[in-house]
């Protein structure tokens, strides 16, 4: 498990989509926009249903996340982080992590989400990063 360096982290809590991408029984990619936090040194985002991307970690844990940043490089390219790392499915607790990041993907005035009565428990994907990389300082090239 490699840290989460505190850029990254300032990127993760910025509200910017993530792209995670899994991959199907065939190898191929399959790509999925999350909202994505940080609990307990792990990254974490909720699914209420045993989606693809679900099915695919269980399977196989490998994964890659890419995020767009704020900023551009001394190019003039714009940043954005790209994570590799290894992920496990949990059972329960999808609809208040949900919740939660909503505060930061919706805003601070966010009502209920998701949006219905007794939501399924669902499903986190937990990841630990093994590797930083994209164009920012996290990768070596601001």
């Amino acid at each position: 498990m490699v840290a989460i360096p505190d850029d990254v982290r300032e990127v993760i809590e910025s509200g910017k989509l993530a792209h995670l991408v899994t991959l199907n029984k065939d190898g191929s990619p399959q790509v999925s926009i999350v909202w994505l936090g940080i609990e307990g040194g792990e990254l974490v985002c909720g699914h209420l249903g045993a989606y693809q991307k679900v099915r695919n970690v269980q399977r196989d844990p490998r994964v890659s996340i890419s995020i767009e940043a704020d900023g551009k490089n001394s190019f003039g390219l714009d940043k954005y982080v790209v994570i590799s790392g290894t992920a496990r499915i949990t059972e329960g607790g999808a609809a208040d992590l949900l919740q939660n990041l909503a505060f930061t993907y919706i805003g601070p005035n966010a009502g209920k989400f998701p949006p219905m009565d007794n939501p399924p428990a669902g499903f986190i994907t937990r990841i630990t990063a093994e590797k930083f990389g994209g164009v920012g300082p996290w990768a070596g090239n601001p």
